[in-house]
């Protein structure tokens, strides 16, 4: 994987682990191996973007070199990939995509497209370094209708996707009533997660933290209706 795309912006991920760095120093590779429950999978949805922005980097605040940044409540994603066994996966690509503060995505498919923010990049991508760790600069997922807030997930290796993914707001009203989360039951926590006011921030940024485990086996694309041709829904 070239890792020149996402080098434009990379002194955000420099500043960003320091949110990160009193749980990586908890962390002892294995340790735990018995314990770790692989990332539920959960549909792609019919949203993927059927044109990628010419800008995929991980801040999707701001697209290519424009001057006027998206608007929504900054938020630092961070986290890591582990495997089974809960060591780091490097060299993996994680992608991420979401709906703007108006609930568009960036997909033609959309109904709510005409309102979309094209100031938000509203998809990104990160290749992971040697302890996995992965990093991101968005907005807090807001909610439309028929969803609960969520951000999409997309982790490779090489040319296999080896997991598709949702992330939530913990805490929030909303997630009761969505179906895609209920569905998931107990499992629900494994991909939920606090966004946190950053003590430190005048702008009142977030942190938010999620913890990625994959198996060994690619995801078969069949198993997704949505990939492909995406139906007229929300997702």
């Amino acid at each position: 994987m070239n890792n020149s795309i996402y080098t434009r912006r990379d002194f955000l991920g420099t500043a960003a682990w320091t949110l990160t760095a009193g749980a990586a120093a908890l962390y002892v590779p294995g340790a735990f191996a018995q314990q770790l429950q692989q990332t539920p999978r959960q549909t792609e949805g019919p949203f993927y973007p059927n044109k990628l922005p010419l800008d995929t980097d991980n801040d999707l605040l701001v697209v290519n070199d424009n001057i006027t940044p998206a608007v929504g409540e900054i938020t630092h994603l961070t986290g890591r990939v582990l495997d089974a066994k809960g060591q780091p996966v490097r060299n993996a690509v994680v992608e991420i995509w979401q709906c703007d503060v108006n609930g568009a995505y960036l997909h033609t498919a959309d109904t709510n497209h005409k309102k979309y923010n094209f100031n938000f990049q509203g998809f990104g991508r990160f290749v992971t370094g040697s302890t996995g760790e992965y990093y991101f600069r968005t907005i807090k997922p807001v909610p439309y209708p028929g969803r609960t807030p969520h951000i999409h997930y997309a982790i490779k290796q090489g040319d296999k996707r080896m997991l598709t993914t949702q992330l939530y707001i913990k805490g929030f009203a909303g997630n009761e009533r969505d179906g895609i989360w209920k569905g998931l039951g107990q499992k629900n926590s494994l991909v939920t997660t606090e966004f946190k006011p950053i003590k430190e921030s005048k702008i009142g940024e977030l942190s938010a933290h999620f913890e990625i485990v994959i198996g060994n086996t690619p995801e078969d694309p069949k198993q997704d209706q949505f990939r492909g041709g995406p139906p007229p829904r929300r997702g």
